[in-house]
């Protein structure tokens, strides 16, 4: 019988976090700019193993204090699998994507373990999306349904869907795995360009530890974005479009510097002009003290918020590998925060 082992990364948003649902509105209102975020994989992510079953969606996930779940079986129905995926369990994300699978592939049996998590749950790095994303790879491999990553994300992002989120794209680009892309957004198109960096670029994500509802900040910044916000619209799209274009050249040079400062000037934007429309989630105090650590300063040439923002997750460009050990060693010492390394190039 048929045996793999599956790796999906974790998605970290260097650049454009909301731009991916924000281009989806060009369907009805062409005036929209269309989205752009620049992307990359972690090093974290989670780990698999997947192999054929005669009937029936099994899935067994590691849980959030480390131990290993018990097994579930479900039945290959592609309705109770929705509604399970409604139903707000722990199994939710990996049934949304089986029941969105299973419409347009019936009839086929699978045996999921989802053995390992190195990514931090909830923090802006798409472990929902990486679980979606890690199911459809696992039905696409063992029953050769010859599916490109394209599909494998459009599955996914309709798997997510169905659990009552209001994702857009941007996050079941981990499929892409580690390399960086810009990704372009117009209504229900996504396009990838893959980014060649010129250097490396040291990068540290700080786990503020801290809490956050997505749910909550993406429900009232789509309010905003179609009740015409003329600030979040700005920034979510002239001002995006600017600073993506700067970091994709950035980027390509390997040029650390002005990435940073990119960074640091996309999170003043992003409080200027976005935050407003969701005060409750995105004041964000334990992100924005991190931000503004007196020890950092020295070690990085900029840094901003993760994902959706809000106190979930910070990212850092430093200024070189030393100083990314010695930010590391100093915020956990502290602060009492988690850190990853994420190199580029």
């Amino acid at each position: 019988m048929k045996k793999i082992d599956l790796f999906v990364p974790g998605r970290l948003c260097l650049f454009g976090e909301h731009s991916d649902w924000a281009g989806e509105y060009r369907k009805t209102d062409i005036s929209v700019k269309t989205g752009r975020c620049i992307i990359a994989g972690t090093d974290q992510g989670i780990y698999g193993t997947a192999e054929p079953a005669v009937t029936g969606f099994h899935i067994s996930q590691i849980l959030s204090d480390g131990s290993q779940g018990p097994m579930h079986s479900y039945p290959s129905d592609s309705e109770l699998l929705r509604e399970l995926a409604e139903s707000a369990v722990f199994d939710s994300y990996a049934a949304g994507t089986a029941s969105v699978l299973l419409k347009n592939h019936p009839n086929h049996g699978l045996r999921l373990s989802i053995y390992k998590r190195t990514l931090p749950m909830k923090k802006g790095l798409s472990s929902s999306a990486a679980v979606c994303v890690l199911t459809a790879r696992a039905f696409n491999r063992i029953h050769s349904l010859n599916l490109s990553i394209e599909d494998e994300m459009e599955l996914a992002y309709r798997g997510e869907l169905l659990t009552g989120s209001h994702c857009g794209k941007m996050d079941q680009a981990c499929a892409y795995g580690v390399d960086p892309v810009l990704l372009t957004f117009d209504g229900d198109e996504m396009t990838a360009r893959p980014l060649q960096p010129g250097g490396s670029l040291h990068l540290l994500i700080v786990d503020l530890r801290g809490k956050k509802n997505t749910r909550k900040i993406l429900e009232e910044l789509n309010f905003s974005f179609k009740s015409g916000n003329s600030q979040i619209r700005k920034a979510l799209g002239e001002e995006n479009h600017r600073i993506t274009s700067e970091a994709c050249d950035a980027i390509e040079r390997g040029d650390a510097k002005t990435l940073g400062k990119l960074m640091t000037e996309a999170q003043r934007v992003f409080d200027e002009q976005i935050a407003p429309s969701c005060p409750s989630e995105l004041r964000s105090p334990k992100l924005h003290e991190i931000l503004n650590n007196r020890i950092a300063r020295s070690l990085i040439w900029g840094g901003k918020g993760v994902g959706s923002q809000g106190d979930g997750t910070a990212q850092f460009i430093c200024r070189g590998q030393r100083e990314r050990e010695e930010l590391r060693t100093a915020l956990e010492a502290e602060t009492g925060v988690e850190c990853y390394f994420l190199t580029i190039g």
